[in-house]
């Protein structure tokens, strides 16, 4: 998938630059009956240039794709973004990507586009999924003009709504992975982190099989329930 990536952009730039046909994009598909069995859905984490959602920029996009019941190394989505302009000196300690790593990185608008093509319309998954979502979809709108909804789910919700007693210390990436004995290779990397975030969704996504959430429906009106369970909670 990386090095279809890499022809791909080739070929962008090596043909017509600023013709961002997103009406041709597949279409983001909404929850419905389909099998978790049979779905494939793409976890994504972004690293970006601080916290502040008004000022700071996405600088890099990880993502993997789960299918079937199976995390596909194969498909894969890994780039950093060639955004030399982007003022990263407040957090390149966190994510390790210098100005140099922003001067090489592939041209943005082309990456996008193809994480839209890669991604197909499928449903995403983030661990706390709101700070991607608000992130990538101010990128798209400035960079394609796109603003298409996907449908996102939070696996910071998924995990406690199928793992309610779980004793994991505290509610980060971190301490989930450490509930499920899983090694993150390299932390504040999004592929990285997307990666071991893939690794808790199958747990989720298996335990939620024991439990008879079988369809995409059924999962997305699970975690409904849950955000409401919360809400609760805190009143």
């Amino acid at each position: 998938m990386l090095e279809q990536i890499k022809q791909w952009l080739a070929q962008r730039r090596g043909g017509v630059t600023g013709d961002h046909d997103t009406d041709s994009l597949p279409a983001p598909k909404t929850a419905s009956d389909q099998l978790l069995t049979r779905s494939r859905l793409v976890v994504l984490d972004l690293e970006t240039t601080g916290l502040n959602f008004s000022k700071d920029e996405v600088i890099a996009i990880g993502a993997v794709a789960i299918e079937s019941g199976v995390i596909h190394l194969n498909d894969q989505f890994d780039l950093i973004l060639r955004r030399p302009e982007l003022d990263i000196s407040e957090t390149v300690l966190i994510h390790g990507i210098g100005p140099e790593a922003l001067t090489q990185g592939h041209e943005t608008e082309d990456a996008l586009l193809h994480l839209l093509e890669w991604m197909n319309g499928d449903p995403i998954l983030a661990y706390h999924s709101a700070f991607d979502q608000k992130f990538l979809e101010k990128t798209l709108k400035a960079q394609l003009g796109y603003t298409s909804q996907h449908l996102w789910m939070d696996v910071a919700e998924l995990l406690p709504a199928f793992f309610p007693h779980a004793e994991t210390k505290g509610r980060g990436l971190d301490n989930w992975a450490d509930y499920f004995n899983l090694q993150i290779s390299e932390r504040h990397h999004a592929a990285a982190d997307a990666m071991v975030t893939a690794e808790l969704t199958l747990a989720a996504l298996n335990m939620a099989q024991k439990k008879d959430v079988k369809t995409l429906k059924e999962l997305v009106d699970k975690l409904h329930y849950q955000r409401r369970l919360q809400q609760m909670h805190r009143l």
